[in-house]
């Protein structure tokens, strides 16, 4: 039979056999459609095969439960949040001043006031950078902790490519149940064609973080992932699971490749989850009080911090919570943090009206909540971008991409308090103390979960491969 392409434009041979396999699976109300939708990130056999099993947790203690990792996709600027230079000349230094914040030394921007009394909460790492000014190659650096090949806007997912963190996670730290290890929402982030680093990649499907693509703040919000086919129960579900396990075992209408074994799995997992009264708990938003949702903001971003802080509660370790879909920079409504100015806007009336009030709503309200429950002490948050942005002001009276230094914002799950990790120059231009790369972000969200950050996988060839390449940072370590 001629392979079919998959949803991603590769060619994924969708075989006679496959076809029937799918006809069983629609027992299930696992339909066509749905199969193929499930195909669009397998793996070929070798992919999969490639993934074994591996120590990673011996002798190192987890300090966190959980990582929140809050993206900012696009790219927010070190000089008008975290890193200010109100010293620098003019055309650099931007315009907005620094105010004091409630952890001695350690200045924010004026924008940003009730941010400013949880900076006692926080270590800032002043001094990331990379050499990745491409939205998608910086995204993936950003979101898996290893650097792309190349930095090419370009960069699609392929088998090459490291796993997301929440992958990995799920690979060498899975939870058993119903409840998933990982899970990412609302959006998946792209520029142009999606961007690496978000699934499980050469780890196979079955370690795919659970992904939500809807909006947590529209009227009804609801999962039909968590919801039965109309009429059929669980018990009458998972009995056809069954008979469908057995028909394909006796007659070999699925063939027993990694890539199916993955498939079994991503199958299995999804009844669990079906069965799962804590998970649809979890996700049923309508249980908080008003005044805990407005507080929060009743905006994509700000519904999913609460429903990240719901999951973790439900016992998920790791939740990627993404800003925006898009890159943005261009709307006062909606986008992410590209705000260099084109097609005649300005970056600074646009994080004015949109990107600061957001996150002065989101940020504070998130940490304190998380504290006030005895939550943040174990669970990680990390609120960082793919890159920072140029300290000299463009003709457009906005600023470009900018990887040589930047601000990464951690908190709780065993990091310092009213901490600063790291410095910028005079300019914010270059680290003048303590580099840090991505990797080293990475390998420390690995120990504080109590994993070692060399345990090592097998990639796409088979060859063992350690999780980070980076070095822990002690420094920021309470």
């Amino acid at each position: 039979m001629r392979p079919f392409s998959n949803p991603t434009g590769a060619c994924s041979p969708i075989t006679r056999r496959r076809l029937l396999s799918a006809g069983g699976l629609g027992m299930l109300g696992l339909t066509m459609p749905r199969f193929l939708r499930g195909a669009d990130a397998q793996q070929t056999a070798a992919l999969a095969a490639a993934s074994a099993t591996t120590p990673g947790l011996d002798k190192l203690v987890a300090r966190a439960k959980s990582v929140i990792f809050c993206f900012q996709w696009g790219g927010p600027s070190h000089l008008e949040t975290f890193d200010m230079k109100p010293d620098a000349p003019e055309g650099i230094r931007g315009f907005h001043k620094p105010i004091k914040s409630s952890a001695d030394g350690i200045w924010v921007s004026e924008k940003l006031p009730k941010t400013a009394k949880v900076m006692d909460k926080v270590t800032l790492v002043r001094s990331v950078h990379h050499t990745m000014k491409n939205h998608n190659s910086a995204g993936y650096y950003a979101l898996s902790g290893h650097a792309p090949p190349s930095d090419d806007q370009r960069l699609k997912d392929s088998p090459d490519l490291f796993p997301s963190y929440s992958s990995v996670v799920d690979r060498i730290a899975p939870l058993k149940g119903e409840i998933p290890t990982s899970a990412t929402f609302p959006y998946i982030v792209s520029d142009g064609s999606v961007t690496p680093g978000q699934r499980a990649s050469f780890l196979g499907k079955e370690h795919d973080p659970f992904i939500v693509l809807r909006d947590p703040s529209a009227p009804g919000f609801a999962l039909p992932e968590l919801s039965l086919p109309s009429g059929v129960s669980f018990e009458r579900l998972n009995a056809r699971r069954e008979l469908q396990k057995l028909v394909d075992s006796q007659t070999r209408l699925l063939d027993y490749s990694a890539e199916a074994r993955g498939i079994e799995s991503y199958y299995d997992k999804a009844l669990s989850m079906l069965h799962s009264e804590k998970l649809r708990a979890a996700f049923d938003l309508t249980k908080e009080p008003d005044k805990v949702r407005d507080g929060y903001g009743r905006s994509p971003y700000g519904q999913s911090l609460l429903l990240a802080r719901r999951l973790v509660e439900a016992g998920v370790k790791f939740v990627t919570v993404n800003f925006s879909q898009g890159i943005g920079g261009q709307s006062t409504t909606e986008g992410g943090w590209d705000t260099h100015g084109f097609n005649d806007t300005r970056m600074f009336p646009i994080i004015e009206k949109y990107h600061m009030p957001i996150t002065e709503q989101t940020l504070p309200t998130f940490l304190t909540d998380l504290d006030e429950r005895g939550l943040l002490d174990e669970t990680l948050v990390v609120w960082v971008g793919e890159f920072g942005r140029t300290p000299k002001i463009n003709k457009n009276v906005s600023r470009d991409h900018w990887p040589q230094c930047y601000t990464a914002l951690l908190a709780g799950g065993g990091v310092k308090r009213g901490y600063v990790h790291g410095a910028s120059d005079k300019n914010g231009e270059h680290p003048a103390d303590k580099p840090v790369k991505p990797d080293d972000l990475a390998a420390t969200m690995y120990h504080l979960l109590g994993i070692q950050p060399d345990t090592e996988v097998r990639d796409v060839v088979n060859r063992p491969v350690p999780i980070s390449y980076g070095k822990v940072i002690q420094e920021i370590i309470a």
